[in-house]
């Protein structure tokens, strides 16, 4: 690794032959002289405040929290740290969201909630994170240390004398977990969790016993000296071995082809990717988990490749490749439609963060996909035969079908509108549904953000993830599609943005109900009780802090509001309520809903 991360230094060492393991504990004292650092004020010389000064020192300058009786006293000590802000959410799912949102953009994010009742609560959100491969640093108020190996039974458990059952749930969903009920080691267990995450790009657990944030103690009464994180360095050898199979590979193919994963964010390797797609000339797709990972601007961007509801042409030119490089994919059943792609493993070279394998074989570990792209890209020969197809190929989409005056408004006319708000000064976040499908079909702009939760696919999500993003990059305007019955799930925390002065703007798809299951199996249950979402949001805002409200039915209203929207209230967070029919959905989505729906219904194999 040789970035830095807020302000944490990663190690510059030597190169090695060997790959540094993924665990590690934290370097805390280097081995040039250091400077004696400042003695704090005995009462900052906390557990408390440590673990703020580490949050802000790895870049997390808000933290989203519930109070609940366990963490009241660290919370104190949080927000006593002058660079860091407490962002208090309406419930510890909404929290976790956030914090997901938070670390798309910051690189990590940090949630604080209370024992058990909090932690369970937050635990979707952390799994959730966990699934994309996200640092979220989850904080938890624990159990006060004196009732440790106890027989007490405690408040916010399940009756049981034994406190372990919210550790246990985090341990599947975790890469570290931290249980700090004392403080002789409370510096090591903390900086060790806080690193995993960032090296593993993992969630971590900490549970802090509630009677220790406030207690002074002699490893916390001089500012932390800066810990460094062990390098994780590609095998040498292996490398070298590796891009000479993969150039052989490469270089014998006819039409070649590149497509991005999801991975390479948590690689770090989207820049090496696009360098790698500049010096070999081939075409340049993502899978629809990696949009916003890779510069749709790029000249030889084909479109994101999800089988048969893939960009117009992009599947056509992937498919027909005799090789393609895939970087970071993961292949589910959402991803793979059903499992229909039309893809071949002996074609293709598959490049994960730390490992590559090539058709059937041969695989090399302990290589850095950064690493791997950088020392390709200097072996393959130009190859623009696929792109050449492609543009032999393509033909513009077509434009939807004037409608009449105040004719009820469709989802492909809205989108069409929806594409001229985008810039490098708005991000996108889509909600799961038909969100995912629309959004995919949006060009981004350079510097424009995209996000979306594939691999766990949480309705509700998005309204967290709004927050949580639009907070950790306020010079960006939030732009996020979220479903009526996915904004019910988790609506409370619009109350937030309000109280941090927030101004995204809201679509809400008002369609009636569960399009996206609908489209894979239907239904009563897939039918919601409808709500006055503008008269709901305004509610909320009740006269404090800036927020407007549209209610649209035809693309003359939605014209206006957007206007609105992007001109007089662009100060204000914009909540406008889009109404559609029940059935005007995306062609994408009844292609997918269709063969997820085959695949969901395979009768078991015989016995």
């Amino acid at each position: 690794m040789d970035t830095k991360i807020g302000s944490i230094d990663t190690c510059k060492a030597p190169n090695s032959d060997m790959c540094c393991p993924a665990n590690g504990a934290v370097s805390a004292i280097q081995s040039s002289p250091v400077a004696p650092t400042p003695v704090i004020n005995p009462s900052d010389s906390t557990l408390g405040r440590h673990i703020a000064r580490r949050l802000v020192q790895v870049g997390v300058t808000d933290v989203f929290t519930v109070p609940g009786d366990f963490n009241l006293t660290l919370l104190d000590h949080l927000i006593a740290e002058p660079g860091l802000t407490n962002v208090g959410c309406c419930n510890e799912l909404n929290a976790g969201y956030a914090a997901d949102g938070y670390a798309r953009s910051r690189g990590v994010g940090a949630c604080v909630v209370t024992f058990t009742v909090g932690g369970l609560s937050v635990l979707n959100a952390i799994a959730g994170a966990y699934s994309e491969n996200l640092p979220v640093i989850c904080i938890v108020g624990g159990p006060n240390s004196n009732d440790y190996g106890t027989n007490r039974i405690l408040h916010h458990t399940i009756g049981l004398p034994d406190f372990s059952q919210e550790l246990r749930c985090f341990q599947t969903v975790t890469c570290y977990q931290a249980v700090v009920n004392n403080l002789e080691d409370a510096h090591e267990q903390i900086d060790t969790a806080i690193s995993t995450a960032l090296k593993e790009s993992k969630p971590v657990y900490i549970s802090i016993s509630c009677n220790l944030p406030a207690i002074p103690h002699p490893t916390f009464s001089r500012e932390p000296v800066p810990f460094s994180l062990s390098p994780k360095l590609s095998n040498k050898m292996g490398l070298e071995a590796a891009v000479e199979a993969a150039a052989a590979f490469l270089n014998k193919a006819v039409k070649p082809v590149l497509v991005g994963g999801p991975k390479l964010r948590s690689a770090n390797a989207s820049e090496a990717f696009v360098e790698l797609a500049d010096a070999c000339g081939y075409p340049l797709a993502i899978m629809p988990s990696a949009k916003g990972l890779v510069p749709e601007h790029h000249p030889r961007f084909i479109g994101t490749y999800w089988g048969a509801v893939s960009t117009p042409f992009c599947s056509e030119i992937v498919e027909s490749a005799d090789a393609y490089l895939f970087a970071g994919p993961i292949f589910n059943d959402y991803s793979s439609v059903g499992y229909s792609l039309l893809l071949k493993k002996e074609k293709a070279i598959i490049v994960q963060p730390d490992r590559v394998v090539i058709g059937n074989g041969p695989a090399f570990g302990c290589i850095l996909m950064k690493d791997f792209f950088r020392a390709l890209a200097k072996r393959l020969q130009l190859n623009s035969t696929a792109f050449d197809n492609y543009q032999r190929i393509f033909v513009p989409e077509g434009q939807p079908l004037k409608g009449e005056l105040n004719e009820p408004l469709r989802v492909n006319v809205m989108f069409q509108h929806i594409q001229n708000m985008l810039s490098g000064e708005t991000a996108v976040i889509a909600e799961t549904g038909d969100s995912w499908f629309n959004c995919q079909k949006l060009r981004l702009p350079r510097g424009c953000g995209y996000e979306f939760q594939m691999q766990y696919g949480s309705i509700g999500w998005s309204v967290g993830a709004t927050l949580g993003y639009a907070q950790a990059v306020p010079e960006k305007r939030v732009i996020a599609f979220i479903g009526d019955g996915s904004f019910q799930v988790t609506a409370q925390d619009v109350s937030t943005m309000l109280r941090c002065k927030q101004k995204s703007i809201i679509f809400l798809i008002n369609n009636g109900g569960y399009t996206i299951e609908v489209e894979i199996h239907d239904g009563p249950y897939n039918v919601i009780k409808n709500w006055n979402y503008t008269g709901l949001v305004e509610a909320i805002h009740n006269g404090e802090g800036k927020c407007w409200t549209a209610k649209v039915h035809n693309e003359e209203q939605l014209i206006d509001a957007i206007q609105n929207a992007t001109g007089p209230k662009k100060d204000c967070l914009c909540f406008i309520e889009v109404i559609l029919h029940k059935d005007d959905t995306s062609k994408e989505l009844l292609e997918w809903g269709s063969r997820v729906s085959a695949a969901n219904s395979r009768p078991p194999n015989p016995q």
